[in-house]
């Protein structure tokens, strides 16, 4: 979830994104690629230390499956994740 004015706090034009609860979020591409826009968290890589955040996710389009596999931290970024399937420009 966002804050109003786009961010959690203390870090202003940023998603809030708890890695506790990846599984299943979803999210749309602020650019779509090959017209896939809105995807579904499908799998939360394991973390390479015991306890520690993931590193990675499989998000998977709803238009044709394909699995792009990202950096968890990039869903922060709103320049290229909006959290939810929402309408973008």
């Amino acid at each position: 979830m966002t804050v109003p004015g786009g961010g959690a706090p203390g870090a202003p034009g940023r998603n809030r994104v708890d890695p506790k609860k990846l599984l299943l979020g979803k999210w749309t591409a602020v650019v779509p690629r090959d017209r896939e826009k809105h995807f579904l968290v499908v799998k939360v890589l394991d973390p390479d230390v015991a306890g520690g955040a993931p590193t990675k996710v499989h998000l998977e389009a709803v238009l044709s499956r394909r699995v792009l596999t990202v950096p968890w931290r990039e869903l922060e970024d709103p320049a290229v994740w909006k959290q939810g399937w929402v309408q973008v420009s």
